[in-house]
Protein backbone atom coordinates (compact mmCIF):
# COMPACT_ATOMS: atom_id res chain seq x y z
CA UNK A 1 0.00 0.00 0.00
CA UNK A 2 2.49 2.12 1.26
CA UNK A 3 4.16 1.86 -2.91
CA UNK A 4 1.13 2.57 -4.33
CA UNK A 5 0.29 5.82 -2.19
CA UNK A 6 4.13 6.90 -3.07
CA UNK A 7 3.35 5.89 -7.21
CA UNK A 8 0.49 8.11 -6.80
CA UNK A 9 2.30 11.11 -5.10
CA UNK A 10 5.05 11.16 -7.53
CA UNK A 11 2.94 10.66 -10.40
CA UNK A 12 0.76 13.81 -9.51
CA UNK A 13 3.22 15.61 -8.76
CA UNK A 14 4.81 15.32 -12.45
CA UNK A 15 1.23 16.08 -13.61
CA UNK A 16 1.32 19.23 -11.95
CA UNK A 17 5.28 20.05 -13.18
CA UNK A 18 5.05 18.93 -16.39
CA UNK A 19 3.11 22.13 -17.53
CA UNK A 20 5.23 24.44 -16.22
CA UNK A 21 8.02 23.74 -18.21
CA UNK A 22 7.73 25.78 -21.56
CA UNK A 23 8.03 22.87 -24.47
CA UNK A 24 5.55 22.56 -26.75
CA UNK A 25 5.73 18.85 -27.27
CA UNK A 26 2.24 16.88 -26.15
CA UNK A 27 3.74 15.28 -23.23
CA UNK A 28 3.84 18.57 -21.75
CA UNK A 29 0.65 20.23 -22.94
CA UNK A 30 -1.47 17.53 -22.23
CA UNK A 31 -0.88 17.58 -18.72
CA UNK A 32 -3.34 21.20 -18.62
CA UNK A 33 -6.53 18.99 -19.70
CA UNK A 34 -6.44 17.05 -17.12
CA UNK A 35 -6.26 19.68 -14.22
CA UNK A 36 -9.61 18.91 -12.92
CA UNK A 37 -9.03 14.92 -12.88
CA UNK A 38 -5.65 15.08 -11.54
CA UNK A 39 -7.13 17.72 -7.92
CA UNK A 40 -9.56 15.02 -7.85
CA UNK A 41 -6.83 12.31 -7.27
CA UNK A 42 -4.94 14.71 -5.80
CA UNK A 43 -7.50 15.02 -2.61
CA UNK A 44 -8.03 11.03 -3.18
CA UNK A 45 -4.64 10.21 -2.59
CA UNK A 46 -4.13 12.93 0.47
CA UNK A 47 -6.88 10.70 2.05
CA UNK A 48 -5.37 7.09 1.39
CA UNK A 49 -2.47 8.25 2.89
CA UNK A 50 -3.99 8.19 6.26
CA UNK A 51 -4.73 4.20 5.75
CA UNK A 52 -0.83 3.31 4.85
CA UNK A 53 1.87 2.12 7.24
CA UNK A 54 3.65 5.38 7.50
CA UNK A 55 6.73 6.17 7.55
CA UNK A 56 9.37 8.84 8.16
CA UNK A 57 8.62 11.53 4.99
CA UNK A 58 4.77 10.54 5.07
CA UNK A 59 3.97 14.14 6.56
CA UNK A 60 6.00 15.54 3.70
CA UNK A 61 4.47 14.06 1.44
CA UNK A 62 1.08 14.49 2.87
CA UNK A 63 2.13 18.49 2.96
CA UNK A 64 3.24 18.02 -0.53
CA UNK A 65 -0.51 16.58 -1.31
CA UNK A 66 -2.15 20.01 0.07
CA UNK A 67 0.35 22.25 -1.93
CA UNK A 68 -0.24 20.96 -4.88
CA UNK A 69 -4.42 20.71 -4.40
CA UNK A 70 -3.95 24.46 -3.44
CA UNK A 71 -2.52 25.26 -6.12
CA UNK A 72 -4.61 23.54 -8.41
CA UNK A 73 -7.88 24.42 -6.30
CA UNK A 74 -6.90 28.42 -6.66
CA UNK A 75 -6.97 28.40 -10.83
CA UNK A 76 -9.97 25.99 -10.87
CA UNK A 77 -12.32 28.11 -7.95
CA UNK A 78 -12.06 30.86 -10.80
CA UNK A 79 -14.42 28.36 -13.06
CA UNK A 80 -16.99 27.86 -10.39
CA UNK A 81 -20.07 30.20 -9.21
CA UNK A 82 -18.14 29.95 -5.35
CA UNK A 83 -15.95 32.79 -7.62
CA UNK A 84 -18.26 36.09 -7.91
CA UNK A 85 -18.60 38.18 -11.19
CA UNK A 86 -21.15 41.00 -11.16
CA UNK A 87 -24.43 39.65 -13.34
CA UNK A 88 -25.86 41.95 -15.81
CA UNK A 89 -29.78 42.39 -16.93
CA UNK A 90 -31.06 43.17 -20.09
CA UNK A 91 -32.06 47.16 -20.54
CA UNK A 92 -33.64 49.14 -23.03
CA UNK A 93 -30.84 49.42 -24.81
CA UNK A 94 -29.81 45.83 -25.21
CA UNK A 95 -30.29 43.83 -27.91
CA UNK A 96 -32.93 41.36 -27.91
CA UNK A 97 -31.51 37.22 -26.41
CA UNK A 98 -29.58 35.41 -29.39
CA UNK A 99 -28.56 32.21 -29.11
CA UNK A 100 -26.23 29.51 -30.46
CA UNK A 101 -24.98 25.98 -30.78
CA UNK A 102 -21.06 25.02 -31.63
CA UNK A 103 -20.54 21.55 -31.93
CA UNK A 104 -17.78 18.98 -32.76
CA UNK A 105 -20.27 16.48 -34.73
CA UNK A 106 -17.24 13.75 -35.33
CA UNK A 107 -16.76 12.90 -38.90
CA UNK A 108 -17.34 9.46 -38.66
CA UNK A 109 -20.63 9.74 -36.47
CA UNK A 110 -23.60 8.46 -39.05
CA UNK A 111 -26.16 9.16 -36.85
CA UNK A 112 -27.28 12.47 -38.83
CA UNK A 113 -30.65 12.72 -37.62
CA UNK A 114 -29.65 13.15 -33.23
CA UNK A 115 -28.07 16.34 -34.51
CA UNK A 116 -31.04 17.51 -36.47
CA UNK A 117 -33.44 17.09 -33.96
CA UNK A 118 -31.44 18.84 -31.08
CA UNK A 119 -31.02 21.83 -33.89
CA UNK A 120 -35.07 21.62 -34.49
CA UNK A 121 -35.15 21.30 -30.86
CA UNK A 122 -33.67 23.83 -29.26
CA UNK A 123 -34.06 26.44 -32.59
CA UNK A 124 -30.66 28.40 -31.85
CA UNK A 125 -30.40 31.63 -34.64
CA UNK A 126 -26.65 30.31 -35.45
CA UNK A 127 -25.22 27.28 -35.01
CA UNK A 128 -21.14 25.89 -36.09
CA UNK A 129 -20.37 22.08 -36.73
CA UNK A 130 -16.92 21.23 -37.08
CA UNK A 131 -15.30 17.96 -38.29
CA UNK A 132 -18.39 18.12 -40.47
CA UNK A 133 -17.31 16.71 -44.30
CA UNK A 134 -19.61 16.24 -47.36
CA UNK A 135 -21.81 13.67 -45.81
CA UNK A 136 -22.28 16.02 -43.09
CA UNK A 137 -23.32 19.12 -45.70
CA UNK A 138 -25.86 16.67 -47.40
CA UNK A 139 -27.42 15.78 -44.32
CA UNK A 140 -27.72 18.95 -43.27
CA UNK A 141 -29.44 20.47 -46.10
CA UNK A 142 -33.24 19.65 -44.41
CA UNK A 143 -32.47 22.42 -42.39
CA UNK A 144 -31.12 24.74 -44.94
CA UNK A 145 -35.08 26.31 -45.35
CA UNK A 146 -34.84 27.49 -41.77
CA UNK A 147 -31.08 28.85 -41.87
CA UNK A 148 -30.65 30.60 -45.22
CA UNK A 149 -27.56 31.46 -44.62
CA UNK A 150 -24.40 29.16 -44.81
CA UNK A 151 -20.89 29.48 -45.31
CA UNK A 152 -19.03 26.00 -45.64
CA UNK A 153 -15.59 24.61 -46.09
CA UNK A 154 -16.40 21.33 -46.44
CA UNK A 155 -12.96 19.25 -45.94
CA UNK A 156 -12.46 15.03 -45.29
CA UNK A 157 -9.85 15.85 -42.92
CA UNK A 158 -11.58 16.12 -40.17
CA UNK A 159 -11.09 19.80 -39.87
CA UNK A 160 -13.91 20.77 -42.28
CA UNK A 161 -16.46 23.20 -40.61
CA UNK A 162 -19.90 24.61 -41.48
CA UNK A 163 -21.82 27.77 -40.34
CA UNK A 164 -25.89 28.23 -40.46
CA UNK A 165 -27.77 31.31 -39.67
CA UNK A 166 -31.24 32.42 -39.55
CA UNK A 167 -29.32 35.76 -38.87
CA UNK A 168 -28.66 37.85 -42.07
CA UNK A 169 -24.53 37.28 -42.94
CA UNK A 170 -23.14 40.38 -44.51
CA UNK A 171 -19.79 38.84 -45.23
CA UNK A 172 -17.97 35.57 -44.43
CA UNK A 173 -14.19 34.57 -45.03
CA UNK A 174 -12.46 31.48 -44.71
CA UNK A 175 -8.99 32.12 -42.97
CA UNK A 176 -5.98 29.79 -43.18
CA UNK A 177 -3.87 31.36 -40.98
CA UNK A 178 -1.13 28.47 -40.19
CA UNK A 179 -1.91 26.08 -42.38
CA UNK A 180 -4.13 25.02 -45.91
CA UNK A 181 -5.72 22.84 -44.60
CA UNK A 182 -6.90 23.75 -41.02
CA UNK A 183 -9.87 26.79 -41.66
CA UNK A 184 -11.14 29.19 -39.01
CA UNK A 185 -14.71 30.88 -40.35
CA UNK A 186 -14.96 34.67 -39.81
CA UNK A 187 -18.86 35.72 -40.38
CA UNK A 188 -20.27 39.36 -39.94
CA UNK A 189 -23.94 39.11 -38.71
CA UNK A 190 -26.80 41.68 -38.76
CA UNK A 191 -29.62 40.99 -35.88
CA UNK A 192 -32.96 41.64 -37.11
CA UNK A 193 -33.64 44.20 -34.12
CA UNK A 194 -29.97 46.23 -36.16
CA UNK A 195 -27.24 44.82 -34.23
CA UNK A 196 -23.97 43.84 -35.92
CA UNK A 197 -21.48 41.08 -34.50
CA UNK A 198 -18.61 38.97 -35.62
CA UNK A 199 -18.76 35.32 -35.06
CA UNK A 200 -15.68 33.10 -35.23
CA UNK A 201 -15.46 29.70 -35.56
CA UNK A 202 -12.30 27.98 -35.15
CA UNK A 203 -10.99 24.27 -34.46
CA UNK A 204 -7.41 24.09 -34.25
CA UNK A 205 -5.34 20.46 -34.17
CA UNK A 206 -4.86 18.93 -30.65
CA UNK A 207 -1.15 17.78 -29.69
CA UNK A 208 -1.49 14.13 -28.62
CA UNK A 209 0.21 11.06 -29.98
CA UNK A 210 -2.24 10.57 -32.40
CA UNK A 211 -2.54 13.58 -33.97
CA UNK A 212 0.13 16.98 -33.75
CA UNK A 213 3.12 16.62 -31.60
CA UNK A 214 3.46 19.68 -30.57
CA UNK A 215 1.27 22.48 -29.77
CA UNK A 216 2.86 24.70 -32.24
CA UNK A 217 0.01 24.85 -34.80
CA UNK A 218 -2.99 24.89 -32.55
CA UNK A 219 -1.05 27.87 -30.21
CA UNK A 220 -0.18 29.59 -33.86
CA UNK A 221 -3.56 29.35 -34.89
CA UNK A 222 -5.56 30.80 -31.82
CA UNK A 223 -2.99 33.36 -31.56
CA UNK A 224 -3.31 34.55 -35.30
CA UNK A 225 -7.56 34.58 -34.36
CA UNK A 226 -6.72 36.73 -31.55
CA UNK A 227 -4.51 38.75 -33.24
CA UNK A 228 -7.15 39.06 -36.40
CA UNK A 229 -9.89 40.18 -33.72
CA UNK A 230 -8.40 42.32 -31.27
CA UNK A 231 -9.12 45.60 -33.64
CA UNK A 232 -12.45 44.84 -34.47
CA UNK A 233 -15.13 47.33 -33.27
CA UNK A 234 -17.95 45.35 -34.17
CA UNK A 235 -18.72 43.17 -31.14
CA UNK A 236 -17.31 39.29 -31.23
CA UNK A 237 -17.40 36.09 -30.36
CA UNK A 238 -15.05 33.64 -31.05
CA UNK A 239 -15.95 29.73 -30.19
CA UNK A 240 -15.43 26.51 -31.45
CA UNK A 241 -13.18 22.91 -30.49
CA UNK A 242 -10.03 25.28 -29.43
CA UNK A 243 -8.03 21.58 -28.29
CA UNK A 244 -6.97 23.62 -25.36
CA UNK A 245 -8.28 24.51 -21.75
CA UNK A 246 -9.16 28.13 -20.56
CA UNK A 247 -6.42 28.15 -17.80
CA UNK A 248 -3.67 27.22 -20.08
CA UNK A 249 -0.54 29.19 -20.86
CA UNK A 250 -1.65 29.55 -24.19
CA UNK A 251 -4.97 30.34 -23.62
CA UNK A 252 -4.70 33.22 -21.00
CA UNK A 253 -2.53 34.45 -24.10
CA UNK A 254 -5.11 34.23 -26.47
CA UNK A 255 -7.50 36.01 -23.37
CA UNK A 256 -4.91 39.49 -23.61
CA UNK A 257 -4.29 39.18 -27.24
CA UNK A 258 -7.56 39.09 -28.55
CA UNK A 259 -8.74 41.60 -25.26
CA UNK A 260 -11.88 39.22 -24.71
CA UNK A 261 -13.55 37.50 -21.92
CA UNK A 262 -13.93 34.08 -21.11
CA UNK A 263 -17.53 33.55 -20.00
CA UNK A 264 -16.81 30.56 -17.86
CA UNK A 265 -15.18 32.68 -15.05
CA UNK A 266 -17.49 32.29 -12.44
CA UNK A 267 -20.07 30.37 -13.94
CA UNK A 268 -18.82 26.58 -14.66
CA UNK A 269 -16.01 24.59 -16.68
CA UNK A 270 -18.73 23.42 -19.13
CA UNK A 271 -16.69 20.25 -20.24
CA UNK A 272 -17.99 18.66 -23.13
CA UNK A 273 -14.63 15.73 -23.91
CA UNK A 274 -15.58 12.93 -23.90
CA UNK A 275 -18.99 13.03 -24.37
CA UNK A 276 -19.25 9.43 -23.10
CA UNK A 277 -17.22 9.42 -19.97
CA UNK A 278 -17.78 11.63 -16.90
CA UNK A 279 -14.75 11.02 -15.17
CA UNK A 280 -12.57 11.58 -17.92
CA UNK A 281 -14.23 14.84 -19.39
CA UNK A 282 -12.17 18.02 -20.82
CA UNK A 283 -13.32 21.68 -21.23
CA UNK A 284 -11.97 22.33 -24.53
CA UNK A 285 -15.11 23.44 -27.08
CA UNK A 286 -14.24 27.12 -25.19
CA UNK A 287 -15.65 30.55 -26.04
CA UNK A 288 -14.92 33.83 -25.46
CA UNK A 289 -16.49 37.33 -26.19
CA UNK A 290 -16.25 40.86 -26.02
CA UNK A 291 -16.93 43.59 -23.49
CA UNK A 292 -20.15 44.22 -25.70
CA UNK A 293 -21.34 40.80 -25.27
CA UNK A 294 -23.63 39.75 -22.20
CA UNK A 295 -24.00 35.97 -21.61
CA UNK A 296 -27.03 34.88 -20.20
CA UNK A 297 -26.77 31.06 -20.04
CA UNK A 298 -23.47 28.81 -21.51
CA UNK A 299 -24.29 25.10 -21.16
CA UNK A 300 -23.75 21.58 -23.07
CA UNK A 301 -27.05 19.93 -24.36
CA UNK A 302 -27.52 16.77 -24.52
CA UNK A 303 -25.17 13.86 -26.39
CA UNK A 304 -25.99 12.95 -30.28
CA UNK A 305 -23.42 10.55 -31.16
CA UNK A 306 -20.66 12.91 -31.24
CA UNK A 307 -17.24 12.41 -28.84
CA UNK A 308 -17.80 15.87 -27.55
CA UNK A 309 -21.32 17.49 -26.31
CA UNK A 310 -22.58 20.51 -27.89
CA UNK A 311 -22.06 23.95 -26.37
CA UNK A 312 -25.43 26.36 -26.08
CA UNK A 313 -25.06 29.89 -25.44
CA UNK A 314 -27.54 32.72 -24.95
CA UNK A 315 -26.41 36.05 -24.84
CA UNK A 316 -27.56 39.88 -25.63
CA UNK A 317 -25.61 42.54 -27.39
CA UNK A 318 -25.59 46.09 -25.21
CA UNK A 319 -23.21 48.90 -26.51
CA UNK A 320 -23.91 51.52 -23.51
CA UNK A 321 -23.32 48.68 -20.43
CA UNK A 322 -19.50 49.51 -19.66
CA UNK A 323 -19.74 47.21 -16.86
CA UNK A 324 -17.23 44.34 -18.13
CA UNK A 325 -14.44 46.28 -18.78
CA UNK A 326 -12.84 45.98 -15.97
CA UNK A 327 -12.85 42.41 -16.83
CA UNK A 328 -10.82 42.79 -20.20
CA UNK A 329 -6.69 41.65 -19.21
CA UNK A 330 -4.75 43.33 -22.49
CA UNK A 331 -0.84 41.67 -22.89
CA UNK A 332 1.72 44.28 -22.39
CA UNK A 333 4.57 44.16 -24.86
CA UNK A 334 6.40 40.99 -24.11
CA UNK A 335 3.64 39.06 -24.47
CA UNK A 336 2.73 40.29 -27.56
CA UNK A 337 5.98 39.76 -28.93
CA UNK A 338 5.55 36.28 -27.83
CA UNK A 339 2.53 35.68 -29.45
CA UNK A 340 4.22 36.73 -32.93
CA UNK A 341 6.74 34.31 -32.77
CA UNK A 342 4.12 31.93 -31.41
CA UNK A 343 2.21 32.24 -34.61
CA UNK A 344 5.72 32.38 -36.95
CA UNK A 345 6.33 28.85 -35.34
CA UNK A 346 2.92 27.50 -35.69
CA UNK A 347 3.33 28.42 -40.03
CA UNK A 348 6.57 26.59 -40.19
CA UNK A 349 5.16 24.32 -38.67
CA UNK A 350 4.64 21.11 -41.36
CA UNK A 351 2.00 19.20 -39.95
CA UNK A 352 1.63 15.79 -41.61
CA UNK A 353 -2.30 15.07 -42.03
CA UNK A 354 -4.00 12.89 -44.67
CA UNK A 355 -6.90 15.33 -47.28
CA UNK A 356 -8.87 12.43 -46.30
CA UNK A 357 -9.20 10.97 -43.32
CA UNK A 358 -11.13 7.26 -43.08
CA UNK A 359 -12.57 5.92 -39.70
CA UNK A 360 -9.73 2.77 -38.20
Amino acid sequence: MWETYLVLVGLLFVLTILPKIPNSHWIFRFPDFGKIQITYFTVITFALGFFVEKSAYFWYLQGLLIVMFVYHGFTLIKYTRLYKVKKHQQTGNSSKKHHFISANVYQFNKDYSKFINLITKHQPDVFLTMESNGAWEKALQVLEKDYPFQHKVTLENTYGMHFYSKLKIVDAITHYFVADDIPSIEAHLKTEDGFDFVFFGVHPPPPSPTEEETSKERDGDLLSVAKRVKDFTKPVIVVGDFNNVAWSKSSILFRKTSHLIDPRVGHAFVSTFHAKSRLLRFPIDLMFHSEDIFIKDLKTLENFGSDHLPVYCEFFIDHQNDDQEERVEQADSEEIEEAEEIIEEGKEENGERDAVVTED
